[in-house]
C-alpha cells in the first residue's frame, strides 16, 4: 500500500520552509553587514528552482540558499543606499526631511526631533533612507509631519539613528499635519484636563509612548524597578493588549474579537508612530490574528522569524543596530514560547485567569531582555519581575481607562473628572507601587555589564528552560494525575 503523504504533513512542510527562508535571510543580512555582495541574479534563479523542484530535501536547500542570498543582496544594496553620511560625516550639510514625532526640549534649549525622508540638499543633492536626529534651533514649536529645510554638521551614531546634528538651524517649509496628528494632540490635551500631572504624563505613556513630559523622579523610578517599557514606544503594550482582547471577546465571537483587535492595532500605530518595534508587533499580531481567525495552527518560531524576516527587508537597520527592535523580537519569544509552556504547566485542565496569564506573559518577557539590557547599557533590576506582576499586569485595564479619560477631557471637559476617577486611582496604584519598590535598598544596580559569553551563556539557560518547559511534559504529568486518581478510587 503506497503511503501518501496527510494534510497535516503538508502544512507542516510548508512551515518549515517559511521558517528556513526567514532564519536565513536573517543570516544573509548577517553577511551584508560583513560586505558580502550578492547580485540579484541567483535570488531569482534559486526562487523559479524552488517552485520547480518537489523533493523535499532539495527544495529546503535551495529555499536556504534563497533566503541567504536574499539577505546578502538586500543588506549590501541598503549599505550602498546609507553611504552618504559615511561620506558626508562631520560636514556642514544641508537636507529637507520630515519631523518623525513632535519636537520636545532637550539640552540647552534645543529642540530635539528626529527627521525621515530624507534629501541632501548640500554638499550634493541626493534621496537617502535612514533616520536623523536632530536638535537645534530655528522654530518655536516643531510637529510630526512637519517638512524642515535644516543646516548642521552631521555626526554618524550608533543604534537605530543613522547621524545626529546637534545645534542645526531649520525652517519649516512645509506642514503635512494630517487628522491623526490633530486628534492626537487634542487627546493629549484631553488626557491633561482629565487627570493630574504625573498621573496624565503616565497615561499617555502607556497609550502612545509619549514620556517627555514625565518628571525626573517617575522616570527614574520606572527605570529602578525595570518598568520603563510600559511607558515606550513599544509593541509590548500591544501585544498584551490584543492578547486581552481576544481572551475577553473570543468565546463570544471571532468576528467581534477579529474587528476589536484590528481597531486596536490601527489606533496604536497610527497614534503612537511607527517605531521598529510597533511595527514588529503588528506584522505579529496580525499574522496571529488571521491563523486564528481562519482556525489555523501557526508555530510560534514561524511568527517570529517570519516578522523579523519582512521588517528587516523594509529596514535592515532594525537586524544590524536597532535595540529596540531587538528588545521587542526577544519579549515576544518570552510571550509566545515561553510564558504558554509554562501556563502548560501549571494550569494543566483547568483555564488560566486572565491577570495570572498577563503576569507570567510578562515575566516571561522580562527574562528574555535581561541579558541583553545588561549586555549593552550594564543595569538591572533586582526587583523587575516582582514590579512587572504587581504592575504591568493592569496594563490593558489601565490603557482602557485613560482611553475613556482622554476622551472625556477631549470631549466633555466639564465632565471629565468623573469620568477620569477610574483611571485615576488605578494609574495612582501603579506609580505609587513603582515608587514604593524603588526605594528599597539595592534594588538598582548600574554598571553590571555581561561579556558575550555570559550573555550567551544566559541565552543557553533560557534554552535549556525551554526544552524542559515543553507542553508535552504537561500531557505527561497530567497522565500521571488521572492513573493516581484511579489508583486511589480503586
Amino acid at each position: 500500500m503506497q503511503w501518501r503523504p496527510s494534510l497535516h504533513v503538508f502544512k507542516r512542510m510548508r512551515t518549515d520552509m517559511v521558517l528556513v527562508g526567514s532564519g536565513s535571510f536573517l543570516l544573509g543580512l548577517l553577511l551584508a553587514r560583513w560586505h558580502f555582495v550578492v547580485p540579484l541574479w541567483p535570488v531569482l534563479l534559486l526562487a523559479a528552482s524552488v517552485v520547480l523542484i518537489r523533493q523535499k530535501a532539495i527544495r529546503v536547500m535551495l529555499v536556504l540558499l534563497c533566503g541567504l542570498s536574499l539577505g546578502v543582496w538586500r543588506g549590501s544594496i541598503f549599505l550602498q543606499a546609507l553611504q552618504p553620511y559615511q561620506d558626508f560625516a562631520t560636514q556642514k550639510v544641508s537636507m529637507r526631511a520630515t519631523v518623525s514625532m513632535d519636537a520636545v526640549y532637550g539640552q540647552n534649549s534645543q529642540l530635539s526631533f528626529d527627521v525621515s525622508h530624507i534629501q541632501f540638499l548640500k554638499p550634493e543633492a541626493m534621496t537617502v533612507p535612514g533616520t536623523v536626529k536632530v536638535s537645534g534651533f530655528g522654530e518655536l514649536a516643531v510637529y510630526r509631519g512637519d517638512v524642515l529645510e535644516i543646516t548642521g554638521k552631521l555626526y554618524p551614531t550608533r543604534g537605530g539613528k543613522q547621524a545626529s546634528i546637534g545645534y542645526a538651524q531649520f525652517t519649516r517649509v512645509a506642514s503635512h499635519q494630517t487628522v491623526i496628528d490633530t486628534l492626537r494632540r487634542k487627546f493629549v490635551a484631553g488626557m491633561q484636563t482629565a487627570l493630574p500631572e504625573p498621573i496624565a504624563s503616565f497615561g499617555l505613556g502607556l497609550l502612545i509612548g509619549q514620556r517627555n513630559t514625565l518628571p525626573y523622579a517617575t522616570s527614574q523610578a520606572l527605570l529602578m524597578v525595570g518598568l520603563t517599557h510600559i511607558i515606550a514606544v513599544s509593541g509590548y503594550n500591544l501585544t498584551i493588549l490584543l492578547n486581552a482582547a481576544r481572551r475577553l471577546l473570543g468565546n463570544k465571537s471571532k468576528r467581534l474579537t477579529t474587528i476589536v483587535a484590528v481597531g486596536l492595532m490601527v489606533f496604536f500605530l497610527l497614534f503612537a508612530g511607527s517605531s521598529p518595534s510597533i511595527v514588529r508587533a503588528a506584522v505579529v499580531s496580525g499574522l496571529s490574528l488571521a491563523a486564528w481567525y481562519y482556525g489555523r495552527t501557526v508555530r510560534p518560531m514561524v511568527l517570529i522569524l517570519l516578522a523579523a524576516a519582512l521588517t528587516t527587508y523594509a529596514t535592515p537597520m532594525y537586524f544590524w543596530s536597532d535595540i529596540s527592535w531587538w528588545l521587542s523580537i526577544l519579549a515576544f519569544f518570552g510571550i509566545l514560547v515561553i510564558a504558554p509552556r509554562i501556563i502548560a504547566q501549571l494550569y494543566i485542565e483547568r483555564e488560566v485567569p486572565m491577570l495570572v496569564q498577563i503576569a507570567i506573559e510578562t515575566a516571561s518577557a522580562e527574562i528574555m531582555t535581561i541579558p541583553l539590557i545588561m549586555f549593552i547599557f550594564g543595569q538591572v533590576s533586582f526587583i523587575g519581575l516582582l514590579a512587572n506582576v504587581l504592575v504591568a499586569s493592569v496594563i490593558p485595564l489601565a490603557m482602557l481607562l485613560s482611553f475613556i479619560a482622554g476622551l472625556a477631557g477631549m470631549l466633555l471637559p466639564l465632565l471629565a473628572g468623573w469620568a477620569a476617577w477610574p483611571a485615576n486611582i488605578l494609574l495612582t496604584y501603579m506609580l505609587d507601587t513603582t515608587t514604593i519598590l524603588s526605594r528599597l535598598p539595592h534594588v538598582f544596580q548600574t554598571n553590571v555589564y555581561l561579556g558575550v559569553m555570559d550573555m550567551a551563556l544566559c541565552y543557553g539557560l533560557i534554552a535549556i528552560l525551554v526544552f524542559a518547559l515543553r507542553q508535552k511534559s504537561a500531557v505527561w504529568f497530567s497522565q500521571i494525575a488521572n492513573k493516581s486518581k484511579k489508583i486511589g478510587s480503586a
